[in-house]
């Protein structure tokens, strides 16, 4: 097979690579459980006709105590369940606070960072994906790379494109999409990539220029990262 050249050269990535992404995978984890965490609590106290509404994650605990009351049995019930949540919140601020020092430590995490949108998860998932830019010859590869371009069924006189393929990683994809919302917010400063989002989103919707745009923040990012440059705010000739 080595002879006739059967095979595909694959990317092995780093150890560094690997770990970045170890712990942005378990900071991930730690959020999904105190989501669920709270979620529990949530669908236990309903039936009884105590609602937690909306509150920030800092109040959630003081919430529930409050509904609680003076009901001993729903108190020995609960107790266990916001210990829980606070051992996880604990260790949650942990593994964030290793992600900021890892972030800090990596000059390329910084300049991902320079992009609206893009924090120290966003760019560090992003860099412990795509690992080493130069292994990819074209920008524009990087956004099929994460499966954020569509899907094509040809067939004699058919061409039909589909959504996206959702190949590759599935966090990545997840972190652009976020920082895609967060671009289209009014609040977000304006510039070209933004301004190009903006015409997407009145053509064809604002969940279809969220994902074109996931795409576009890709391709752009990997560039930024093979030259060496910040984002650019304005056109540039």
């Amino acid at each position: 097979m080595v002879r006739t050249g059967w095979f595909k050269p694959v990317h092995v990535k780093s150890i560094g690579s690997q770990r970045a992404r170890t712990l942005a995978a378990a900071r991930k984890h730690i959020v999904r459980s105190i989501a669920a965490t709270e979620q529990v609590i949530r669908g236990l106290l309903r039936p009884l006709g105590l609602k937690v509404g909306i509150v920030s994650r800092t109040l959630f605990a003081t919430r529930v105590r409050e509904l609680v009351g003076d009901d001993a049995l729903l108190e020995a019930i609960m107790n266990p369940l916001l210990a829980g949540r606070e051992a996880l919140m604990r260790e949650y601020a942990r593994l964030h606070r290793l992600v900021l020092k890892a972030v800090r430590s990596d000059p390329a995490c910084r300049l991902l960072m320079t992009m609206p949108g893009i924090g120290p998860v966003s760019a560090l998932t992003f860099r412990s994906t795509v690992a080493d830019p130069r292994r990819f010859l074209h920008s524009q590869s990087v956004g099929a790379y994460l499966g954020l371009t569509p899907r094509r069924y040809q067939s004699g006189e058919v061409d039909r494109v589909g959504r996206i393929t959702k190949v590759g990683d599935g966090e990545t994809r997840t972190a652009l999409f976020e920082a895609a919302n967060v671009v289209l917010r009014p609040s977000t400063r304006w510039s070209p990539m933004k301004a190009w989002a903006v015409r997407v989103a009145h053509r064809q919707g604002s969940k279809r220029a969220k994902v074109a745009l996931a795409r576009k923040m890709a391709v752009v990012l990997h560039r930024m990262w093979v030259d060496g440059t910040e984002f650019r705010w304005t056109a540039v000739a």
